[in-house]
C-alpha cells in the first residue's frame, strides 16, 4: 500500500466519522423543532457516512468491483431524497414553522462539518474514480444545502414566518441529492467502460 492510498483511506475514514457523529446532533434538532430541512439534510450525513464506510471497503478493489459499487452508491444518494419527500408529505398537513434560530444555528455547524469533509476530500476526488468522486459531491453540495437552510431561517425568523422555507429548502436539497446520483452513475458507467 503507498503512502497515497494510506492517506486516502485515512481521509475517507475521518469524514465518515465526522458525518456519522453530526448526523446524530442534526437529526434529534430536527425532530425537536420539526424541520424537514434539517431533517433531509441530517439523513444526508447518514447516507454520506455509509458511502464513505463502503469506500473505505472498496478502495483496494479492481475498477471493476469499484465501478460496481459506484453504481450501488449513486442509488444510495436518492435515499435521502427520497425520505425528505416523504417527510415534507407529511408537513403539508401540519405547516408549523420550525424554530428560526435552532434552524440556522444547525446549519452553521453543519456547514462547517462539511466544509471540513469537503476540503479533506478535494485533494482525491479524482484518486479512485467514482467513489471518491461520489464522496466530494456529497460534501461539495451539503455546503451547499447548509446555505440554503441557513438563509431559509433567516427568512423564518425576519419575513416569513411559514414552514415554506424550510419545505422549499428540503425540497431543494432532495433534487441535489438526484443530481449527485446522475454524477455518480455517470462516472461508475465511465469507470466501467474504461476497464471493459
Amino acid at each position: 500500500m503507498d503512502t497515497s492510498h494510506g492517506e486516502l483511506r485515512r481521509a475517507i475514514g475521518f469524514v465518515a466519522l465526522l458525518n456519522l457523529g453530526y448526523f446524530g446532533i442534526e437529526f434529534a434538532v430536527a425532530r425537536a423543532i420539526g424541520s424537514v430541512s434539517l431533517f433531509a439534510d441530517s439523513v444526508d450525513f447518514l447516507e454520506d457516512a455509509s458511502v464513505n464506510f463502503l469506500i473505505l471497503a472498496a478502495i483496494g478493489w479492481s475498477v471493476r468491483k469499484r465501478a460496481r459499487v459506484g453504481m450501488a452508491l449513486a442509488g444510495i444518494l436518492l435515499v435521502p431524497g427520497l425520505a425528505t419527500l416523504w417527510t415534507a408529505w407529511q408537513k403539508f398537513f401540519t405547516p408549523i414553522a420550525p424554530d428560526a434560530g435552532l434552524l440556522s444555528l444547525t446549519a452553521v455547524g453543519a456547514m462547517l462539518v462539511n466544509i471540513c469533509a469537503a476540503l479533506v476530500l478535494a485533494r482525491y476526488r479524482h484518486h479512485r474514480g467514482s467513489l471518491t468522486l461520489a464522496a466530494f459531491l456529497s460534501a461539495r453540495n451539503d455546503v451547499l444545502a447548509n446555505i440554503a437552510i441557513i438563509c431559509a431561517g433567516v427568512v423564518t425568523a425576519y419575513w416569513w414566518r411559514s414552514a415554506w422555507p424550510d419545505l422549499l429548502v428540503g425540497l431543494g436539497i432532495a433534487a441535489m441529492n438526484a443530481d449527485a446520483a446522475r454524477e455518480v452513475w455517470a462516472a461508475a458507467r465511465e469507470d466501467h467502460r474504461a476497464e471493459a
